[in-house]
Protein backbone atom coordinates (compact mmCIF):
# COMPACT_ATOMS: atom_id res chain seq x y z
CA UNK A 1 0.00 0.00 0.00
CA UNK A 2 1.54 3.38 -1.02
CA UNK A 3 2.45 5.73 1.52
CA UNK A 4 0.92 8.81 1.97
CA UNK A 5 2.33 11.93 4.72
CA UNK A 6 -0.33 14.49 6.99
CA UNK A 7 1.73 17.50 8.01
CA UNK A 8 0.60 20.31 10.36
CA UNK A 9 0.95 23.62 10.27
CA UNK A 10 3.04 23.33 13.72
CA UNK A 11 5.28 21.18 12.05
CA UNK A 12 4.31 17.90 13.34
CA UNK A 13 4.49 15.13 10.57
CA UNK A 14 2.64 11.95 10.70
CA UNK A 15 3.37 8.59 8.01
CA UNK A 16 1.11 6.30 6.86
CA UNK A 17 -0.88 4.61 4.11
CA UNK A 18 -3.28 6.13 1.32
CA UNK A 19 -6.53 5.56 0.38
CA UNK A 20 -9.47 7.19 -1.14
CA UNK A 21 -8.56 9.12 -4.38
CA UNK A 22 -4.94 10.47 -4.73
CA UNK A 23 -4.88 14.17 -4.29
CA UNK A 24 -2.97 16.46 -2.86
CA UNK A 25 -5.23 18.35 -0.43
CA UNK A 26 -4.80 21.25 2.18
CA UNK A 27 -7.65 21.94 4.89
CA UNK A 28 -8.49 23.08 8.18
CA UNK A 29 -7.85 19.81 10.06
CA UNK A 30 -10.49 18.75 12.71
CA UNK A 31 -11.55 15.67 14.70
CA UNK A 32 -14.79 14.08 15.31
CA UNK A 33 -15.91 11.88 18.13
CA UNK A 34 -18.54 9.84 16.89
CA UNK A 35 -18.42 5.98 17.23
CA UNK A 36 -20.57 5.24 14.15
CA UNK A 37 -21.85 7.76 11.16
CA UNK A 38 -18.88 8.60 8.89
CA UNK A 39 -20.52 8.38 6.23
CA UNK A 40 -22.98 11.15 7.27
CA UNK A 41 -20.30 13.23 8.63
CA UNK A 42 -18.18 12.70 5.48
CA UNK A 43 -20.95 14.19 3.02
CA UNK A 44 -22.19 17.15 6.04
CA UNK A 45 -21.13 20.28 4.00
CA UNK A 46 -20.79 21.81 7.22
CA UNK A 47 -17.41 20.08 6.69
CA UNK A 48 -16.31 22.05 3.75
CA UNK A 49 -12.60 22.54 3.45
CA UNK A 50 -12.03 20.45 6.11
CA UNK A 51 -9.82 17.52 6.56
CA UNK A 52 -11.47 15.24 8.75
CA UNK A 53 -10.48 13.01 11.62
CA UNK A 54 -12.29 10.09 13.16
CA UNK A 55 -10.89 9.41 16.81
CA UNK A 56 -12.87 6.02 16.51
CA UNK A 57 -10.06 3.10 15.95
CA UNK A 58 -11.49 1.48 13.24
CA UNK A 59 -13.62 3.56 9.99
CA UNK A 60 -15.53 1.97 6.79
CA UNK A 61 -16.73 -1.36 8.52
CA UNK A 62 -19.93 -1.19 7.52
CA UNK A 63 -19.29 0.12 4.22
CA UNK A 64 -21.71 3.50 2.18
CA UNK A 65 -24.98 3.14 1.50
CA UNK A 66 -27.91 4.93 -0.65
CA UNK A 67 -29.78 6.28 2.56
CA UNK A 68 -27.51 8.01 4.94
CA UNK A 69 -26.08 10.90 2.46
CA UNK A 70 -26.07 14.07 3.73
CA UNK A 71 -25.76 15.80 0.15
CA UNK A 72 -24.51 14.21 -3.06
CA UNK A 73 -21.45 15.85 -3.89
CA UNK A 74 -19.21 16.25 -0.54
CA UNK A 75 -16.82 19.06 0.02
CA UNK A 76 -14.53 17.44 2.99
CA UNK A 77 -11.40 17.89 1.55
CA UNK A 78 -9.73 14.61 3.55
CA UNK A 79 -10.42 11.81 6.00
CA UNK A 80 -7.37 10.93 8.34
CA UNK A 81 -8.28 7.28 9.96
CA UNK A 82 -6.07 5.13 12.53
CA UNK A 83 -7.54 1.57 10.56
CA UNK A 84 -9.71 1.84 7.77
CA UNK A 85 -11.85 -1.46 7.16
CA UNK A 86 -10.73 -3.06 3.76
CA UNK A 87 -13.85 -5.24 3.91
CA UNK A 88 -17.34 -3.57 4.55
CA UNK A 89 -20.37 -6.25 6.12
CA UNK A 90 -23.57 -4.83 5.86
CA UNK A 91 -26.74 -5.20 4.91
CA UNK A 92 -27.43 -2.01 3.02
CA UNK A 93 -23.79 -1.24 1.84
CA UNK A 94 -23.24 -0.76 -1.62
CA UNK A 95 -19.82 0.36 -1.94
CA UNK A 96 -16.18 0.35 0.56
CA UNK A 97 -15.38 3.44 1.98
CA UNK A 98 -11.83 3.25 -0.34
CA UNK A 99 -14.23 3.17 -3.21
CA UNK A 100 -16.43 5.66 -1.73
CA UNK A 101 -13.93 8.40 -1.64
CA UNK A 102 -12.06 7.76 -5.09
CA UNK A 103 -15.56 8.25 -6.55
CA UNK A 104 -15.79 11.65 -4.67
CA UNK A 105 -11.88 12.98 -4.88
CA UNK A 106 -11.77 12.70 -1.89
CA UNK A 107 -7.87 11.64 -0.54
CA UNK A 108 -7.49 9.35 2.74
CA UNK A 109 -4.66 8.72 5.16
CA UNK A 110 -4.96 5.44 7.91
CA UNK A 111 -2.58 3.98 10.04
CA UNK A 112 -2.19 7.38 12.07
CA UNK A 113 -2.47 7.15 16.15
CA UNK A 114 -5.54 9.69 15.79
CA UNK A 115 -5.24 9.88 19.83
CA UNK A 116 -1.94 11.55 19.46
CA UNK A 117 -3.52 14.02 16.33
CA UNK A 118 -6.73 14.56 18.31
CA UNK A 119 -4.20 15.74 21.51
CA UNK A 120 -2.18 18.27 19.36
CA UNK A 121 -5.53 19.33 18.43
CA UNK A 122 -6.85 19.68 21.60
CA UNK A 123 -3.56 21.27 23.07
CA UNK A 124 -2.97 23.86 19.67
CA UNK A 125 -6.50 24.44 18.48
CA UNK A 126 -7.23 23.88 15.26
CA UNK A 127 -4.68 24.71 12.34
CA UNK A 128 -4.35 24.14 8.72
CA UNK A 129 -2.46 20.56 7.46
CA UNK A 130 -1.83 18.91 4.29
CA UNK A 131 -2.21 15.40 3.06
CA UNK A 132 0.15 14.28 0.26
CA UNK A 133 2.38 12.20 -0.95
CA UNK A 134 6.19 11.19 0.37
CA UNK A 135 7.42 11.67 -2.99
CA UNK A 136 7.23 15.31 -2.61
CA UNK A 137 9.81 17.54 -0.60
CA UNK A 138 8.78 17.87 2.88
CA UNK A 139 10.19 21.37 3.47
CA UNK A 140 8.47 22.44 0.27
CA UNK A 141 5.02 20.63 1.54
CA UNK A 142 5.51 22.46 5.01
CA UNK A 143 6.73 26.01 2.89
CA UNK A 144 3.15 25.48 0.78
CA UNK A 145 1.54 25.07 3.86
CA UNK A 146 2.68 27.63 5.91
CA UNK A 147 1.80 30.26 2.99
CA UNK A 148 -1.81 28.82 2.27
CA UNK A 149 -4.79 30.90 2.17
CA UNK A 150 -8.04 29.02 3.60
CA UNK A 151 -11.00 30.23 1.60
CA UNK A 152 -13.85 32.15 3.24
CA UNK A 153 -16.61 31.31 0.75
CA UNK A 154 -17.57 28.17 2.25
CA UNK A 155 -21.08 28.89 1.68
CA UNK A 156 -21.25 30.25 -1.13
CA UNK A 157 -19.91 26.91 -2.40
CA UNK A 158 -21.96 24.55 -0.88
CA UNK A 159 -25.27 26.36 -1.45
CA UNK A 160 -27.76 25.48 -4.11
CA UNK A 161 -27.64 28.41 -6.80
CA UNK A 162 -32.00 28.08 -7.81
CA UNK A 163 -34.52 27.37 -5.35
CA UNK A 164 -36.36 23.77 -5.73
CA UNK A 165 -39.27 22.16 -3.75
CA UNK A 166 -39.41 18.88 -1.05
CA UNK A 167 -42.89 18.67 -2.01
CA UNK A 168 -45.46 17.89 0.89
CA UNK A 169 -49.12 18.97 1.63
CA UNK A 170 -48.46 20.66 5.22
CA UNK A 171 -47.23 24.34 6.34
CA UNK A 172 -45.30 25.61 3.41
CA UNK A 173 -41.84 26.10 4.85
CA UNK A 174 -39.12 28.10 3.19
CA UNK A 175 -35.41 26.54 3.77
CA UNK A 176 -32.40 28.23 3.64
CA UNK A 177 -29.86 26.67 2.58
CA UNK A 178 -26.71 27.82 4.32
CA UNK A 179 -24.75 23.84 3.40
CA UNK A 180 -28.06 21.99 4.93
CA UNK A 181 -28.14 18.50 5.65
CA UNK A 182 -30.68 16.55 3.97
CA UNK A 183 -31.82 14.97 7.24
CA UNK A 184 -33.46 18.29 7.81
CA UNK A 185 -35.81 17.62 4.94
CA UNK A 186 -36.80 14.51 5.89
CA UNK A 187 -37.63 15.61 9.39
CA UNK A 188 -39.76 17.69 7.39
CA UNK A 189 -41.10 15.72 5.13
CA UNK A 190 -42.01 13.21 7.97
CA UNK A 191 -44.32 16.18 9.19
CA UNK A 192 -46.19 16.86 5.44
CA UNK A 193 -44.45 19.82 5.24
CA UNK A 194 -44.35 21.70 1.68
CA UNK A 195 -40.60 22.61 1.71
CA UNK A 196 -38.99 25.23 -0.51
CA UNK A 197 -35.19 24.97 -0.77
CA UNK A 198 -33.38 28.68 -1.36
CA UNK A 199 -30.04 29.97 -1.74
CA UNK A 200 -27.96 31.67 0.71
CA UNK A 201 -28.02 35.41 -0.65
CA UNK A 202 -31.88 35.56 -0.87
CA UNK A 203 -33.50 38.73 0.12
CA UNK A 204 -35.99 39.68 2.92
CA UNK A 205 -38.60 40.36 -0.11
CA UNK A 206 -37.84 37.26 -2.07
CA UNK A 207 -38.59 34.95 0.85
CA UNK A 208 -41.86 36.95 1.83
CA UNK A 209 -42.95 37.24 -2.06
CA UNK A 210 -42.82 33.17 -1.72
CA UNK A 211 -45.42 33.66 1.13
CA UNK A 212 -44.64 30.62 3.52
CA UNK A 213 -45.97 29.74 7.05
CA UNK A 214 -42.08 30.04 8.76
CA UNK A 215 -38.32 30.19 7.64
CA UNK A 216 -35.52 27.12 8.82
CA UNK A 217 -31.55 28.73 8.49
CA UNK A 218 -30.05 25.91 8.19
CA UNK A 219 -26.76 24.80 8.90
CA UNK A 220 -23.86 25.39 7.16
CA UNK A 221 -19.84 25.68 7.31
CA UNK A 222 -17.45 28.28 7.50
CA UNK A 223 -17.54 31.55 9.62
CA UNK A 224 -21.03 33.41 10.33
CA UNK A 225 -19.33 36.93 10.15
CA UNK A 226 -18.34 35.90 6.46
CA UNK A 227 -22.14 36.24 5.47
CA UNK A 228 -23.31 39.84 6.64
CA UNK A 229 -25.93 40.36 3.92
CA UNK A 230 -27.74 37.16 5.42
CA UNK A 231 -28.12 39.39 8.99
CA UNK A 232 -30.09 41.55 6.61
CA UNK A 233 -32.29 38.69 5.11
CA UNK A 234 -32.88 37.60 8.82
CA UNK A 235 -34.07 41.44 10.19
CA UNK A 236 -36.20 41.91 7.34
CA UNK A 237 -38.20 38.94 7.95
CA UNK A 238 -38.24 38.26 12.08
CA UNK A 239 -41.42 39.38 13.27
CA UNK A 240 -42.94 38.89 9.92
CA UNK A 241 -42.94 34.50 9.67
CA UNK A 242 -41.82 32.66 12.66
CA UNK A 243 -37.92 31.55 12.18
CA UNK A 244 -35.83 28.68 13.26
CA UNK A 245 -32.34 28.58 12.74
CA UNK A 246 -29.99 24.98 13.57
CA UNK A 247 -26.16 25.85 13.80
CA UNK A 248 -25.13 27.96 11.57
CA UNK A 249 -28.46 28.90 11.21
CA UNK A 250 -28.57 29.70 15.17
CA UNK A 251 -25.37 31.64 14.66
CA UNK A 252 -26.50 33.92 12.09
CA UNK A 253 -29.88 34.67 13.75
CA UNK A 254 -27.69 35.40 16.69
CA UNK A 255 -25.76 37.93 15.19
CA UNK A 256 -28.86 39.63 13.40
CA UNK A 257 -30.12 40.59 16.85
CA UNK A 258 -26.76 42.05 17.85
CA UNK A 259 -25.03 39.37 19.54
CA UNK A 260 -20.89 38.37 18.39
CA UNK A 261 -19.57 34.94 17.46
CA UNK A 262 -16.15 33.39 18.91
CA UNK A 263 -13.63 30.45 16.77
CA UNK A 264 -13.43 28.07 19.54
CA UNK A 265 -10.06 26.67 19.94
CA UNK A 266 -11.48 22.85 18.70
CA UNK A 267 -15.09 23.22 18.27
CA UNK A 268 -18.01 20.50 18.94
CA UNK A 269 -17.83 17.62 16.66
CA UNK A 270 -19.31 14.54 17.68
CA UNK A 271 -22.72 12.68 18.96
CA UNK A 272 -23.14 12.80 22.60
CA UNK A 273 -22.80 16.22 23.18
CA UNK A 274 -24.91 16.84 26.68
CA UNK A 275 -27.21 20.31 26.50
CA UNK A 276 -29.79 21.38 28.89
CA UNK A 277 -32.68 23.13 28.59
CA UNK A 278 -32.58 25.90 31.13
CA UNK A 279 -36.30 26.43 31.82
CA UNK A 280 -36.83 22.80 32.41
CA UNK A 281 -33.72 21.06 33.26
CA UNK A 282 -34.29 18.73 30.61
CA UNK A 283 -30.67 17.05 28.90
CA UNK A 284 -30.61 16.06 25.62
CA UNK A 285 -27.82 14.26 23.94
CA UNK A 286 -26.93 15.89 20.56
CA UNK A 287 -25.30 15.82 17.36
CA UNK A 288 -22.90 18.88 17.03
CA UNK A 289 -20.43 20.07 13.69
CA UNK A 290 -19.09 24.00 14.54
CA UNK A 291 -15.90 25.31 15.09
CA UNK A 292 -17.25 29.17 15.97
CA UNK A 293 -19.97 30.00 18.67
CA UNK A 294 -21.40 32.62 20.13
CA UNK A 295 -20.10 34.78 22.89
CA UNK A 296 -22.99 34.58 26.04
CA UNK A 297 -21.96 37.99 27.29
CA UNK A 298 -22.60 39.81 23.89
CA UNK A 299 -25.96 38.68 23.56
CA UNK A 300 -28.39 41.43 23.41
CA UNK A 301 -31.28 42.19 25.59
CA UNK A 302 -34.05 40.85 23.32
CA UNK A 303 -32.76 37.21 23.17
CA UNK A 304 -32.70 34.68 26.38
CA UNK A 305 -30.79 31.63 26.54
CA UNK A 306 -32.56 28.47 26.22
CA UNK A 307 -29.56 26.05 25.96
CA UNK A 308 -26.35 25.65 27.28
CA UNK A 309 -23.75 22.56 26.86
CA UNK A 310 -23.14 21.02 29.94
CA UNK A 311 -19.24 20.66 29.61
CA UNK A 312 -18.38 24.16 29.01
CA UNK A 313 -21.53 26.25 29.26
CA UNK A 314 -21.29 27.35 25.46
CA UNK A 315 -24.74 28.85 24.16
CA UNK A 316 -26.78 26.33 22.64
CA UNK A 317 -29.75 28.07 21.91
CA UNK A 318 -31.55 30.90 22.11
CA UNK A 319 -35.09 32.61 21.70
CA UNK A 320 -36.35 36.06 20.81
CA UNK A 321 -38.44 37.62 23.48
CA UNK A 322 -40.65 39.89 21.00
CA UNK A 323 -40.40 37.83 18.00
CA UNK A 324 -41.76 33.97 16.89
CA UNK A 325 -38.32 32.97 16.48
CA UNK A 326 -35.28 30.45 18.22
CA UNK A 327 -32.47 28.51 16.92
CA UNK A 328 -30.45 26.15 19.05
CA UNK A 329 -26.27 25.37 17.82
CA UNK A 330 -26.65 21.62 17.84
CA UNK A 331 -28.57 19.55 15.43
CA UNK A 332 -32.11 18.23 16.19
CA UNK A 333 -32.08 16.51 12.53
CA UNK A 334 -29.61 13.66 14.46
CA UNK A 335 -28.62 11.84 11.37
CA UNK A 336 -26.32 10.59 12.92
CA UNK A 337 -26.38 10.82 16.80
CA UNK A 338 -29.04 10.76 19.21
CA UNK A 339 -33.04 11.87 18.25
CA UNK A 340 -33.34 13.50 21.89
CA UNK A 341 -34.22 17.01 20.43
CA UNK A 342 -36.09 16.03 17.24
CA UNK A 343 -39.10 16.95 18.96
CA UNK A 344 -37.85 20.79 18.22
CA UNK A 345 -39.33 19.92 14.64
CA UNK A 346 -42.79 20.06 16.82
CA UNK A 347 -41.86 23.18 18.63
CA UNK A 348 -41.25 24.92 15.34
CA UNK A 349 -44.81 23.61 13.68
CA UNK A 350 -46.78 24.56 16.67
CA UNK A 351 -45.11 28.07 16.73
CA UNK A 352 -46.04 28.73 13.41
CA UNK A 353 -49.81 27.69 14.37
CA UNK A 354 -50.04 30.30 17.52
CA UNK A 355 -48.82 32.49 15.65
CA UNK A 356 -51.25 32.18 12.57
CA UNK A 357 -53.88 31.90 15.53
CA UNK A 358 -52.57 35.21 17.00
CA UNK A 359 -53.35 37.13 13.84
CA UNK A 360 -56.62 35.92 12.78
Amino acid sequence: MAKRLLILEDGTIFEGQAFGADLEVTGEIVFNTGMTGYQESITDQSYNGQILTFTYPLVGNYGVNRDDYESITPTTKGVVVSEASRRASNWRNQMTLNEFLKAKDIPGISGIDTRALTKIIRQHGTMKATIASPSHSVKDLQDQLQAAMLPTNNIEQVSTKTAYPAPGVGKNIVLVDFGLKHSILREFSKRDCNVTVVPHDITAEEILHLDPDGVMLSNGPGNPEDVPYALDMIRGIQGKIPIFGICMGHQLFSLANGATAYKMKFGHRGFNHAVREIATGRVDFTSQNHGYAIDRESLPDCLMITHEEINDRSVEGVRHRDFPAFSVQFHPDAAPGPHDASYLFDEFLELIDAFQAEKE
